[in-house]
């Protein structure tokens, strides 16, 4: 297998009815169209996936071809070679240093797809356009592929992204952060179809400044592409969180790593991010009250009534907003949302500064540093203080808490889970009061039958008749973490 090569590509997600569009927008070029045939290798403990590899060998025309992959973003390492067989050679490239000698390299999941291909010229880059419909298949298991595929084989990375945008005014075109190789393992798995929670941030401790934002900001991509699509299919409340959950990580990342971010293009980005997270803030505020308020009183002792009227139309609410926010899912600015962020991401001018090439560990104390004086000073704020100060609290202590997940990989884990222990307890207690704060002008915007709007007041009074206990544990709770010893530094 030959040397590392550099793949650098981008992904999306197309319907099939419009893959057509697409290609009769693209620029002329050579075209050529290929059966492909892939199988996907692991151990049978998957040592190679939990490494973040994937090990293909895929048959076109008569040839075998072998290839390793690993990495994320748009910049991926490639190794190929040819082979003979058809199961993998355990000796090509990287894999005797990824496997133990001898590991039964098994086949796990198929990838079948056609695909039109075609060769072009593009503002000085010379990129291949890849059309694939087909399937993943594994076990008893099946999903439909269709997807849009850009390479880049020469030239700069900022025209792939021109040309997406290009291609994407022909046909609605969603950026994808999963390769078929993470779809087939995911399939075998399976939770394909669930929504996608965040994933575990792993930096090296020689990483860069920069290295580690596009790592902690390519997490956040993944988890709102994942859950968008996922929403797109079948709006339901956990896309809707997660969702929301991958913007909001993504808005406390530009937050932490504010000292190196600058430059063209970052207020876009933050604006867009804002809007998409904000997109998602009525149908999470219509759950949360539906399972934490709503659902207790109707299993609980004495509900009042009308309790079935207010159930039917918040019900009738939520998915009026989950169906918006698929809406927004698969809105235009979305997908010009994704392009333009993975862009600056990727390939933006705040990664030519000096600061971003410096060690990512000095930096790690200092941005924690940073957030503790500033939550030290939302705490004073808070206490006595009024609903307000309590709120820019709880944001305060959630950007604290996902740049302590963000940074975890550098330190010591036990260390980092007895503070993150304090951060989630007042994170719990302070979304508690945030919950009753929220519910009063949630309610009263809906147009509630006079039964449901009495119980719906009802229930809000008997929750505020627990605020001051939640106030104190608030207080309590913050002081602890106040006290916390800091595990950086």
């Amino acid at each position: 297998m030959d040397g590392a090569a550099q793949e650098v590509e981008l992904k999306f997600l197309c319907a099939p009815e419009d893959l057509g569009a697409v290609l009769a927008a693209a620029p002329a070029g050579d075209e050529e169209s290929r059966e492909l045939i892939s199988v996907y290798f692991d151990t049978a403990d998957l040592k190679l996936q939990k490494a973040g590899v994937s090990l293909r060998v895929r048959e076109s025309d008569g040839r075998r071809v072998q290839t390793l992959k690993r990495g994320d973003g748009l910049f991926r390492e490639e190794h190929e070679a040819p082979i003979e067989g058809l199961a993998p050679d355990p000796e090509l490239g990287p894999l005797p240093s990824l496997t133990r000698k001898g590991a039964d390299l098994r086949p796990v999941f198929n990838i079948r797809v056609s695909r039109r291909q075609r060769t072009i010229r593009y503002q000085g880059a010379e990129i291949e356009l890849a059309l694939d419909q087909g399937e993943v298949t594994g076990g008893e298991q099946k999903r439909p592929i269709s997807e849009v595929e850009l390479e880049l084989k020469s030239g700069p990375p900022s025209a792939l992204f021109a040309l997406a945008r290009e291609l994407s005014a022909a046909a609605p075109l969603y950026l994808a952060f999963d390769s078929k190789a993470a779809r087939g393992q995911a399939l075998v798995a399976g939770d394909d179809q669930a929504p996608r929670k965040s994933g575990k941030v792993e930096l090296s401790k020689d990483a860069t400044v920069a290295e580690a934002f596009q790592t902690v900001a390519r997490k956040a991509l993944a988890q709102i592409a994942a859950n968008a699509a996922n929403l797109r299919a079948e709006p339901s409340p956990e896309a809707v969180h997660q969702l929301r959950v991958g913007a909001r990580r993504l808005r406390s990342a530009l937050t932490t790593f504010k000292p190196v971010l600058r430059g063209e293009g970052l207020e876009a980005v933050k604006a867009d991010i804002k809007w998409l997270s904000h997109a998602c803030d009525t149908p999470r505020n219509l759950d949360v009250f539906a399972e934490e308020t709503l659902k207790p009183a109707e299993s609980g002792q004495d509900p009042p009534p009308g309790l079935p009227a207010l159930r039917e139309a918040i019900d009738a609410e939520r998915r009026r907003a989950w169906a918006q926010a698929g809406e927004t899912a698969a809105s235009e600015r979305f997908r010009a949302l994704m392009i333009a962020a993975t862009e600056w991401v990727e390939i933006g001018p705040w990664r030519e500064t000096r600061a971003a090439e410096k060690p990512i560990a000095d930096f790690a104390d200092r941005a924690l540093d940073r957030h503790r004086k500033t939550f030290e000073k939302r705490r004073r704020a808070a206490q006595g203080g009024d609903d307000e100060a309590r709120h820019h609290l709880r944001i305060e202590a959630k950007k604290l808490r996902y740049a302590v997940e963000a940074f975890s990989s550098l330190y010591g884990h036990k260390r980092v889970e007895r503070y993150l222990r304090s951060l989630k307890n007042l994170q719990e207690v302070l979304g508690a009061l945030n919950d009753l704060v929220t519910a009063e002008p949630l309610l009263a915007g809906l147009s509630l039958p006079s039964d449901a709007a009495f119980a719906a007041g009802e229930l809000v009074g008997r929750k505020a008749a627990a605020k001051p206990k939640l106030v104190a544990r608030a207080a309590k709770a913050a002081e602890k973490l106040s006290k916390a010893e800091p595990f950086w530094g």
